[in-house]
């Protein structure tokens, strides 16, 4: 086999998914860089396949990467695999890559599943444009502040959750962009109890906090593309509301509040006090 980084998408829970020519490859380098050796291990064992392992996670030595390019200079083949999907997506995999980029060493991706795309493909949400952003801020003020800045984006938007802190982030999602807004819920894809629904932000939070089975596996969360509402007309009334709420409290505390009672996502509600509040 040509001497190359092939970066290879294996499985995200059916092990049927993956492709002759990821097996092909896998079969025929000279070793595989891991992110979960015993993970990999289990699809090599299913496939016949007995390639060498060594890990290559976050927490690897720069100098394992310099490892790597120096075997692959040498005239070895290495696959690159992710815990599972496709390398590089929300993993350290990148890294590597730059380092054989910068070491004029070839590099040979290989398409295969993304749970990111996967949950796209099933949402019934616009897929012309979109963003995939990962994991958001685990506290919550710093997730809520991620996603006011990405409260009017233009395209749909793609989130990995973790399953203990999903209905705080659906809450803060609703809390920050409004109960209307539409979302997604792609959970263990591909696997037994894949569940995949779509829903305005305030019924999907209400779904997942009844029913505690939504709270477990791998999830992929996605939002509808938003509308700019930062220069739509206030109801009057509703304004005077927030204008006079806002003098008793901080202007963010009095959104969030007027947002609970409006149902109008709270960016927008901060957004007026701040054109309209004296002073």
């Amino acid at each position: 086999m040509e001497p190359a980084l092939y970066i290879v998408a294996t499985p995200i829970g059916n092990l049927g998914d993956v492709s002759r020519r990821a097996i092909e490859v896998l079969s025929g380098v000279s070793c595989i860089a891991a992110e979960d050796t015993r993970r990999t291990g289990q699809l090599l064992s299913g496939e016949g396949i007995k390639t060498p392992m060594l890990a290559y996670h976050e927490h690897s030595a720069p100098q394992v990467a310099e490892q790597l390019a120096a075997r692959i200079a040498g005239g070895e083949s290495i696959a690159l695999v992710s815990d599972a999907g496709t390398p590089t997506i929300s993993d350290p995999g990148y890294r590597l890559v730059r380092v054989m980029q910068e070491a004029g060493l070839k590099i040979v991706p290989l398409p295969g599943p993304c749970a990111a795309i996967v949950g796209l493909s099933g949402s019934g949400l616009p897929s012309d444009r979109f963003a995939f952003e990962g994991f958001l801020p685990n506290r919550g003020e710093a997730r809520k502040r991620r996603l006011e800045a990405l409260a009017h984006a233009d395209a749909t938007l793609i989130f990995y959750e973790a399953p203990h802190r999903i209905v705080a982030t659906l809450e803060d999602m609703q809390s920050v962009m409004g109960g209307d807004r539409e979302a997604a819920l792609a959970r263990e894809l591909t696997k037994s109890f894949e569940t995949i629904r779509r829903a305005p932000l305030r019924e999907l939070c209400d779904w997942v906090r009844d029913d505690t089975n939504q709270s477990r596996g791998e999830i992929v969360l996605l939002l509808a593309p938003g509308k700019d509402e930062r220069n739509a007309q206030l109801d009057p009334a509703l304004g005077e509301l927030l204008l006079g709420i806002a003098e008793h409290m901080p202007a963010r505390k009095a959104a969030k509040l007027v947002a609970g009672y409006s149902g109008l996502p709270s960016r927008q509600l901060y957004d007026y006090l701040l054109q309209h509040r004296p002073g």
